[in-house]
């Protein structure tokens, strides 16, 4: 079966991630720095790493398999993720694969860049209701990937 690994730090779609996977019987790893409530339902666990610049990046990088689900708005966790062959989703819905992932960091170099030089403030526009809502399609439209993929 495949496993489910979230960037658990500021994710706004755990409850959606816990939902699925108990619909799959999946096993489901939030994985943050800090404490965070996370669902209590299906096979959801949290992992609280130590503290430290990327490591829980570290952690879901160096578990995450072919056929594994990864949830991220991080793009260099993306790339390194899907480089083990893994899927991996944005928390708005947007599924990162090897055909996207290179224009995403680009843009990523180019916004840190502007930033830098004070062109551009703030952060990622704000979650909406229509974020969550394709998030999920595109989760069970995973899911049911990841599980043909792995013969079941």
């Amino acid at each position: 079966m495949p496993d489910v690994y979230v960037d658990g730090d500021a994710c706004p779609v755990k409850e959606e991630v816990a939902r699925v996977a108990l619909r799959h019987d999946l096993k489901v790893f939030v994985v943050s720095h800090g404490r965070l409530s996370v669902p209590s339902r299906g096979r959801v666990e949290h992992v609280r790493v130590r503290q430290g610049f990327d490591a829980a990046d570290d952690w879901i990088a160096a578990r995450a398999q072919a056929c594994d689900i990864v949830v991220t708005a991080d793009l260099l966790l993306a790339d390194r993720c899907l480089k083990r062959g893994a899927r991996v989703l944005a928390p708005d819905g947007r599924v990162l694969d090897e055909n996207s992932i290179g224009e995403a960091l680009a843009g990523r170099e180019i916004r840190e860049h502007l930033r830098q030089m004070g062109e551009i403030a703030g952060g990622p526009a704000p979650f909406t209701r229509a974020d969550r809502s394709r998030f999920l399609a595109r989760l069970e439209e995973a899911v049911r990937a990841a599980l043909r993929a792995r013969g079941r």
